[in-house]
């Protein structure tokens, strides 16, 4: 008996010994940082710009080097372009994209949630949103100015139609993408409908939701060009429209790059708000 006592103990500790911790083969892209692969695939496109615009592959006069851009940069920052200031052109955009996202994310969210919850929402909405969304807003622009005038109210509302119609679709998508299960389950502890939307329904929904902004936002930063026909003097599309009949390429790069940017700072500051308000996105 008391061999056994002691062997036991030895026993236990090779068990131990032969415990061996397996890691789960990822799957996708992983959980590894991108970003020096794409500063990588910036860089190259950088040369290759350099190298076809220095070859003269590609005539001067469209396509200018990296270095003419940024000099012209310099340049509009200084003297401005258009009778106004680069501050200005920038700031004109902004006020635009930003009152217009206001407006269809308080607009697109609630409907986007109630079409997911009642039939009867979506059997009404449903018809308009997808009769609209696929239409290039070029096409409706000229009733934009025939109803709305040349005013800020129809560049606005252009982007505003432009924006909407993804928000209210994403929302739609994440209440439809509820698990059931979750649902039944807070029912069981006595949840009520309130307490279901607000614990169950929208967190769940919520990842959809922003995903929809994200769209949203690169959809109205591509109709800006467009909004800004309607008798701008003031606004980076207007900038670049007005540098292409002049064939000043250097210009309309500028303006692309400067959307570009901003872009990119819209669409960093959703994701930053996906890793505060759903961590657990990707994960369940």
């Amino acid at each position: 008996m008391s061999d056994v006592m002691q062997a036991s103990p030895a026993a236990a500790q090779r068990e131990n010994r032969q415990v061996k911790l397996v890691k789960m083969a990822g799957f996708g892209a992983g959980e590894r940082s991108t970003v020096a692969i794409s500063v990588a695939t910036a860089l190259a496109i950088l040369l290759l710009w350099w190298l076809v615009a220095a070859l003269g592959i590609v005539p001067h006069l469209f396509l200018p080097r990296p270095d003419e851009v940024l000099t012209q940069i310099g340049v509009i920052y200084r003297d401005g372009y258009a009778g106004a200031s680069l501050s200005e052109h920038v700031a004109a955009s902004l006020f635009r994209i930003v009152v217009a996202a206001l407006i269809a994310i308080s607009a697109g969210i609630p409907l986007g949630l109630l079409m997911g919850l009642n039939r009867w929402a979506k059997g009404v909405l449903d018809a308009p949103i997808e009769f609209y969304w696929p239409l290039p807003p070029l096409s409706y622009l000229p009733l934009m100015i025939i109803w709305l005038g040349i005013g800020e109210t129809s560049k606005i509302t252009l982007l505003v139609l432009a924006m909407f119609a993804p928000i209210c679709l994403s929302a739609q998508a994440g209440v439809r993408s509820l698990p059931i299960e979750r649902v039944n389950a807070a029912r069981s502890l006595g949840a009520n409908r309130l307490q279901l939307f607000i614990d169950i329904v929208l967190p769940s929904a919520l990842p959809e939701i922003l995903t929809g902004v994200r769209i949203a936002l690169g959809v109205g930063w591509s109709t800006l060009v467009a909004a800004e026909l309607i008798a701008s003097t003031r606004g980076i599309g207007f900038m670049i429209m007005s540098a292409s009949q002049f064939l000043a390429t250097d210009v309309v790069f500028v303006g692309i790059a400067i959307i570009a940017v901003c872009a990119f700072t819209f669409s960093a500051a959703i994701r930053f708000l996906e890793t505060y308000l759903v961590p657990w996105k990707g994960k369940l």
